[in-house]
């Protein structure tokens, strides 16, 4: 691994219409060691095309059948060199100066993950500002930090593994669930990334995975992990609602 170097993988599956947004936030960073690593599933939607008239910015890309987004991960870890690892969804957008800041307060430390704020844009909605300081405790319950953009030492994967593809949707939580309060952390309270809102992560069968990933690796207790799924489930039904009646408004 290259020390100061940031790898930053995307997973494309049929993105046409907002790849190019995040594959030029990439190329524009004002910190100038970065790879970007793309992982397309095979699209047949144009994005193909894209990634091939900006394959002269990217470290590597390849288009192929995969297991889903974490499979794509793992396959974006395999070719990575960086000393730090970023993942940035097709349809999210990375600040010019984001990985600058992140590198300000991170570079000579030992700290395995680097987290920030993140602007959620939410079509019909106000945009909402989200993520939070790691801490055990909370994060036990439910993940509290804002995983786009953020960076995981490299190390990090060499001592946990790499992404469990048996898990669909919140892999990402599974995996930062395995240091447990063990986890060394920083929080940049810094906007680095734009998010388009939607996608797996706001749907139930999220919650349900999430509960699945506490008891088997956060350990947490299995009522409370009932209690909270049914808390998370009436919070996301109130968010379907506002969203319902936000778009009659329009």
């Amino acid at each position: 691994m290259k020390p100061g170097r940031v790898s930053i993988i995307t997973a494309v599956y049929n993105a046409a219409s907002t790849l190019e947004g995040c594959l030029l936030s990439v190329r524009n960073q004002s910190y100038h060691d970065v790879e970007h690593i793309v992982i397309d599933g095979g699209s047949t939607d144009g994005s193909v095309e894209l990634i091939q008239r900006h394959s002269s910015h990217l470290a590597y890309w390849i288009s192929e059948p995969d297991g889903g987004i974490s499979d794509a991960w793992n396959k974006g870890l395999s070719a990575a060199t960086g000393e730090w690892i970023a993942f940035l969804g097709a349809d999210d957008v990375l600040l010019p100066d984001a990985l600058s800041q992140y590198l300000a307060v991170c570079g000579g430390t030992g700290v395995q993950y680097v987290c920030s704020l993140v602007c959620l844009i939410r079509p019909g909605l106000p945009d909402k500002i989200i993520g939070r300081p790691w801490s055990w405790p909370a994060f036990q319950r439910k993940m509290t930090t804002a995983h786009p953009g953020s960076l995981h030492r490299f190390d990090l994967f060499e001592k946990y593994g790499n992404y469990d593809t048996s898990y669909k949707i919140v892999f990402d939580y599974e995996l930062l669930l395995r240091p447990g309060r063990t986890l060394t952390t920083l929080f940049l309270d810094e906007v680095t990334t734009r998010m388009l809102a939607g996608g797996n992560s706001d749907r139930f069968p999220a919650l349900t995975e999430a509960r699945l990933a506490k008891i088997r690796t956060g350990g947490r207790n299995r009522v409370w992990a009932l209690w909270e799924l049914w808390v998370e489930s009436l919070k996301l039904a109130v968010h379907r609602v506002e969203a319902v009646c936000a778009s009659f408004v329009l």
